[in-house]
């Protein structure tokens, strides 16, 4: 006799189905903490967000699913106040892990917590430098993750921006002081980098700096205002969020723009330099994983990305009447005319 058939005859059954769903119940489920930069999305944006971000699907192919086995709790904030009580509550909340897109919003993390673990999924600014780790090799605090090398990137960007701009002498640099602001000693580090690299090109820069939306028409008329026929667009979580006003106030002007990431070219920007994004997500989702299984941040290494890519929207440049050099175009990892550009 089969040992089912006998469990079932015994009524044994009758016994085990409910040790089984108390044993589903009391089994603990993870808390996932998520403070991001902008507006709360609506239900439906969320859901698009789930459904596409390599994150999250990276995150279900590990296995873990929000309502199953996890709850994830989020935060959104689009000032530095805002910000604070967002972290000051997923805090409160005694989440297992923290999970933030740059290093601004760790830097708003760590200073509600210490011991709550934290994923940076792509800093944009040097983790060491910042002061948030102690080395890449072994972070030895609450924060680990991934970072994207963009301070060193700037002489690369200014480089390709003049290679594309013919006699570009004037360049702006557009950054937000939302959550960069709890950072000031790297702020400090990114204007002597971009304003070495400046001085190599021959190039004079202006700062513009933004601290809400609204901040970005006046920035933009001021980059007319001194001739700029450039700009550099820094700090990707704030103008990731404000993507489309940035795409159509450099077109509307006619400033050509470089991005750090490959997501402001696709819907119309211009050309970027820098990593694979997606990546980058996907890692991410690995260290929540293996901090949700049992590990340390801070023996989880930081990681950096080892290859970058040089992307150009076809479509936006004759908007902007540029002609792309063939030196230029065989530099460029994708070259895509199907994209419509805002100009």
């Amino acid at each position: 006799m089969k040992r089912r058939t006998f469990l079932a005859g015994t009524g044994a059954v009758l016994l085990a189905a409910p040790l089984a769903a108390e044993a589903q119940k009391s089994e603990k489920l993870a808390h996932v903490g998520i403070l991001g930069l902008g507006p709360t999305p609506s239900p439906p944006e969320l859901a698009k967000s789930v459904s596409t971000n390599p994150f999250w699907l990276s995150m279900r192919q590990l296995g873990w699913v929000d309502g199953r086995n996890m709850v994830v709790e989020r935060r959104f904030g689009e000032s530095a106040e805002q910000l604070r009580r967002g972290a000051a509550d997923l805090v409160r909340l005694k989440v297992d892990v923290l999970f933030v897109s740059s290093a601004g919003l760790a830097k708003i993390l760590q200073l509600e917590t210490k011991t709550i673990p934290i994923v940076v999924g792509r800093a944009d600014e040097d983790l060491v430098a910042a002061g948030l780790v102690d080395s890449l090799a072994k972070p030895g605090g609450n924060i680990t993750g991934s970072q994207l090398l963009n301070d060193e990137l700037i002489p690369k960007r200014l480089e390709l921006l003049k290679a594309l701009v013919p006699n570009l002498s004037k360049v702006a640099l557009l950054r937000e002081d939302v959550t960069t602001s709890a950072l000031p000693q790297i702020l400090d580090r990114y204007d002597q980098r971009i304003a070495i690299a400046a001085r190599g090109l021959g190039i004079e820069v202006h700062t513009f700096i933004v601290r809400r939306a609204g901040d970005l028409a006046p920035a933009f008329l001021g980059m007319k205002k001194n001739h700029d026929r450039g700009v550099v667009v820094a700090s990707p979580a704030f103008m990731f969020v404000h993507r489309k006003a940035v795409i159509d106030l450099a077109a509307t002007h006619r400033i050509p723009a470089i991005y750090e990431l490959q997501v402001f070219v696709e819907p119309g920007g211009l050309m970027s330099y820098g990593v694979n994004t997606s990546e980058m997500q996907r890692r991410a989702a690995v260290y929540v994983d293996k901090i949700l299984k049992g590990a340390k941040p801070a023996d989880l290494p930081v990681e950096q990305p080892t290859k970058f890519e040089l992307v150009i929207n076809l479509t936006s440049a004759k908007g902007f009447g540029l002609t792309l050099s063939p030196a230029l175009l065989q530099r460029a990892e994708q070259v895509n005319q199907s994209w419509n550009g805002a100009a």
